[in-house]
């Protein structure tokens, strides 16, 4: 397995194609050896399924697959590494709530400081209360940002409006994990985004 083989991520549907939670790939491949899960591919704006046995004849076919995509090889074959599976034994997992830590933060605002707009690297980002502790601000999704060094000392112990400074977004609990929305901007996760979205499946089909 390659190194980006290794560190890529695999969407995980339930039986319903709603995406429940990401899983490694090691995990993705357990599941569809087990005859657990099932492979969605999609591509050209079609959706296709495949079991394990399928997907490993279909690998053979290099040129169907993209530049970006990842491979596994092994002593006597060779096979792509799924971007979603499907689960065929539970309608669904538990939900996962969204965890309230520094990584989420930083992925919900981009990395971006939310008082001057611009990115940084993680290293020169701080947490900032909007309404500050001091001032009865509490630790939350709805009141914990993320500053630069330069506007943080700015802003100091203020309020945003004591200090004549506006927020680029409002803070606010993610509905689900920021990390993924981070991914699904990468090329090799374009697919994952049909599956994160209601409106894929809800929204009336027309003849």
């Amino acid at each position: 397995m390659s190194a980006s083989a290794l560190h890529s991520n695999v969407l995980v549907l339930n039986q319903h194609f709603r995406a429940v939670h990401i899983t490694t790939v090691r995990r993705a491949f357990a599941l569809l050896c087990k005859a657990v899960a099932e492979v969605v591919h999609w591509r050209n704006e079609t959706l296709q399924t495949y079991d394990f046995e399928s997907w490993k004849e279909v690998s053979r076919f290099r040129e169907q697959f993209e530049p970006y995509d990842d491979w596994i090889r092994t002593v006597s074959f060779e096979i792509a590494v799924p971007r979603i599976i499907r689960l065929l034994i539970y309608d669904s997992l538990p939900p996962q709530e969204v965890k309230f830590n520094r990584r989420n933060i930083y992925a919900r605002d981009r990395n971006r400081c939310q008082y001057c707009g611009r990115k940084f690297p993680t290293t020169e980002l701080s947490l900032d209360h909007v309404i500050p502790k001091s001032k009865g601000g509490r630790t939350t999704w709805t009141n914990i940002v993320c500053a630069c060094t330069t506007c943080n000392n700015i802003k100091a112990g203020r309020t945003p409006r004591e200090a004549s400074m506006k927020l680029v977004c409002l803070p606010g609990r993610p509905p689900r994990n920021p990390v993924i929305q981070l991914k699904i901007r990468h090329e090799k996760y374009r697919s994952w985004k049909q599956f994160l979205g209601e409106a894929y499946w809800t929204v009336e089909l027309k003849e």
